[in-house]
C-alpha cells in the first residue's frame, strides 16, 4: 500500500514535540527506537493517556461503590472486576487508536461524521452527566476533608485552587507531571490493603467463584450494585477524555503500541486498586454490626480505623481526597474538550488562559458550579452520587455505539478499521450494556422492582439482540466476503483533513438505530432526573 501524504486535520497546537511528563520525543525522530533502552525511554515519553485516565476511574463513585460491595458482600463481588478487564480495554484501544490516526477530538469525529444534531446531542448529555460527576468529586473532597479533620470549605477552595492552576499554566507537560503524581497516589490503597490483613482464601474464591450473594430476596439490591460497578468502572466521559488527550499529546500511529502499553498500566492499577479496596473494606466490616449497612465513604473510613487502627483510616482518606481530585481534573478536561470540539474553540493544554480563553473558561466554569454546590447547606449529595450512575447507565451504551461505528468508518480510520473480531466481542459488550442500562433506568423509576422483572429485561434485550445480530449475518452471508483491508504500511497513515471525506451514506438501518438510540437517551435521562426531583422534595 502507498503511503498517503495527506495528514490529519490539526490545530497548530498539536503539532510538534511530545513533551510527556517522563520524557520528550522530538517532532522530526522517524527513526524507530533501537535497543530496550531506547524503547524504554519512548515509553516513559508516551505514558500518560492511559495511566490518567484509568487512574480518574477510580475516583469517589468508584471508592463508594466497591466500599459498598466489600462491606455488604465481602469478597464475593472480586469476579466483576475481571469480567471489566477486556471491556476496558476494548473501549479505550479504540479511542487511543481514533486520537492517535485522526488528530480530531471524539466530539467532533461524532458532529462530522453523524451529523450536528446528533453529536450537538451527544456533547449536551454528556456536559449535563460530567457536570454532575464533577459534584461528586467534590463531595469525596469534603468527606475526606471531614475525616481529616480539615474545615470543609478550606479543603474545596484549595483542591479548587489547585485543579484550576495545574491546567491553566500553559504547558501540557506541566499539567502531565501533576497528574502522574497524583496517579501514583492511586497506589495508597496497597497499603491500606495490608494494613486490613484480609483472608488471602476469601480474596481467591471472590475470583474465582462468580455468584450473587445474599440470596433470592436480596437478587435486585445485588444485580444494582453489579450495575453500579460496571457504570462506575466504565464511564462515557473516558471516550471522550482519552481520544482529546491523546490529540493533545501529539501521539501519532506509530506510538500506538507504545499507548496500548500505558493503557494496560492503567488498568492494571485500576483493577488492583478496586481488588484492594474491597478486600480491605471487607476484612474491616467482617463479622460487625455494620456489615450489610453501607452508608458513605465516611463510614468506611471509621470502620476501616476501627479495624486496623488510625493510621489505616488516614490513608483510606488521603487516598479518597487524591481520587477524587484526579477525578475531577480528568472529568473537566472531558467535558471542556468536548465542548471546545463542538463550538470550534481553540482547546489545548499546550496554550496558555489567553491563547485559550473559551477552553479554560469552560473547565473553570465546571469546577466552580461543583465547588459552589457542595457548599450549599442540606444540599441532596447523596441523590446526586445515585443520579450520575444511573445517567451513565444510560449513556454508555449509545457512547459505545458511536465509537463502533466510527472504528469501521474507512474514510476515518483506513488501514487501522476494527477487524471482525473486535467488531464482535464490542456488538456482545454493547449488548450487556444496553440491558444494564435499561435495568438501572427501570429501578430509577420504579423503585419497587423485583430480581425476577430484572432478569426478564435483560433477557429481553439478549434476545432481541440475537434477533439482530442473526439478521445482520444473515445479510452479511448473501452481500458475500467484505474486501480485506491492507494493513500494511499503517502506522504512516493518518485521516485527512475533515473537509477532503466524502460524508458517510446513512442506511435505513443506521439512521433507524441512531434515532431509536437519540429517542431513548431522551426520554430515560427525562425519567431518570424527574424521579430524581421527586426523591429530592420528598426527603
Amino acid at each position: 500500500m502507498a503511503t498517503t501524504a495527506r495528514t490529519a486535520a490539526l490545530d497548530d497546537a498539536h503539532v510538534g514535540d511530545i513533551r510527556g511528563a517522563l520524557g520528550t520525543i522530538p517532532a522530526d525522530n522517524s527513526a524507530p527506537p533501537a535497543g530496550m533502552s531506547a524503547r524504554l525511554k519512548t515509553l516513559l515519553a508516551i505514558v500518560g493517556p492511559g495511566l490518567i485516565v484509568m487512574c480518574g476511574d477510580n475516583d469517589v463513585g468508584a471508592f463508594s461503590t466497591y466500599g459498598q460491595a466489600g462491606q455488604n458482600y465481602g469478597t464475593r463481588l472480586l469476579w466483576t472486576l475481571l469480567l471489566l478487564i477486556p471491556v476496558l480495554y476494548v473501549n479505550q484501544e479504540m479511542v487511543l487508536r481514533l486520537g492517535a490516526v485522526t488528530g480530531v477530538g471524539h466530539a467532533r469525529l461524532i458532529i462530522e461524521r453523524f451529523g450536528k444534531s446528533l453529536g450537538v446531542l451527544a456533547v449536551i448529555y454528556l456536559l449535563i452527566l460530567n457536570a454532575l460527576t464533577l459534584v461528586t468529586e467534590f463531595i469525596g473532597i469534603t468527606m475526606a476533608a471531614r475525616y481529616l479533620g480539615v474545615p470543609t470549605l478550606a479543603a474545596v477552595l484549595l483542591a479548587a485552587g489547585v485543579i484550576l492552576a495545574a491546567a491553566a499554566t500553559g504547558s501540557f507537560r506541566r499539567f502531565e507531571r501533576i497528574a502522574v503524581a497524583l496517579c501514583a497516589g492511586s497506589l495508597l490503597l496497597i497499603p491500606l490493603f495490608l494494613f486490613s490483613h484480609p483472608s488471602g482464601a476469601a480474596m481467591a474464591r471472590g475470583f474465582a467463584e462468580p455468584g450473587l450473594p445474599g440470596g433470592s430476596g436480596q437478587m435486585a439490591t445485588v444485580m444494582l450494585l453489579i450495575i453500579g460497578i460496571v457504570g462506575t468502572t466504565v464511564a462515557p466521559w473516558q471516550l471522550f477524555f482519552q481520544q482529546s488527550y491523546v490529540v493533545d499529546k501529539r501521539i501519532t500511529p506509530r506510538f500506538i503500541r507504545y499507548e496500548k502499553v500505558d493503557l494496560w498500566i492503567g488498568i492494571v492499577i485500576v483493577v488492583v486498586g478496586a481488588a484492594a479496596l474491597m478486600g480491605a473494606t471487607a476484612a474491616a466490616f467482617a463479622h460487625t454490626p455494620a456489615a450489610g449497612h453501607f452508608t458513605d465513604a465516611t463510614g468506611l473510613a471509621h470502620g476501616i480505623a476501627a479495624h486496623a487502627g488510625r493510621i489505616a483510616g488516614v490513608v483510606f482518606a488521603v487516598a479518597l481526597l487524591d481520587a477524587a481530585i484526579i477525578g475531577a481534573f480528568a472529568v473537566s478536561l472531558s467535558t471542556a474538550y468536548a465542548v471546545g470540539d463542538t463550538l470550534g474553540l481553540k482547546h489545548s493544554l499546550h496554550r496558555g488562559f489567553r491563547q485559550a480563553k473559551g477552553f479554560y473558561a469552560i473547565y473553570a466554569a465546571l469546577i466552580a458550579v461543583a465547588a459552589a454546590i457542595v457548599l450549599i447547606p442540606r444540599a441532596p449529595l447523596g441523590l446526586i452520587i445515585e443520579g450520575v450512575q444511573a445517567l451513565a447507565g444510560v449513556l454508555l451504551p449509545a457512547a459505545t455505539v458511536f465509537l463502533l461505528l466510527l472504528c469501521n468508518d474507512h474514510a476515518v480510520l483506513g488501514p487501522w478499521v476494527n477487524s471482525r473480531r473486535t467488531n464482535v466481542f464490542t456488538s456482545v459488550v454493547i449488548t450487556v450494556l444496553i440491558a444494564l442500562s435499561a435495568v438501572l433506568t427501570a429501578s430509577v423509576v420504579f423503585p419497587g422492582i423485583t430480581g425476577p422483572q430484572m432478569l426478564g429485561i435483560i433477557l429481553g434485550c439478549l434476545t432481541a439482540a440475537a434477533g439482530l445480530g442473526g439478521w445482520t449475518l444473515i445479510r452479511s452471508l448473501l452481500a458475500g466476503s467484505p474486501a480485506q483491508v491492507d494493513r500494511r504500511d499503517r502506522e504512516n497513515w493518518r485521516m485527512p483533513p475533515l473537509t477532503m471525506l466524502s460524508k458517510p451514506v446513512m442506511s435505513a438501518g443506521r439512521k433507524v438505530t441512531l434515532t431509536v438510540l437519540g429517542s431513548y437517551m431522551a426520554i430515560a435521562m427525562i425519567l431518570v432526573i424527574v424521579r430524581i426531583i421527586q426523591m429530592a422534595l420528598a426527603s
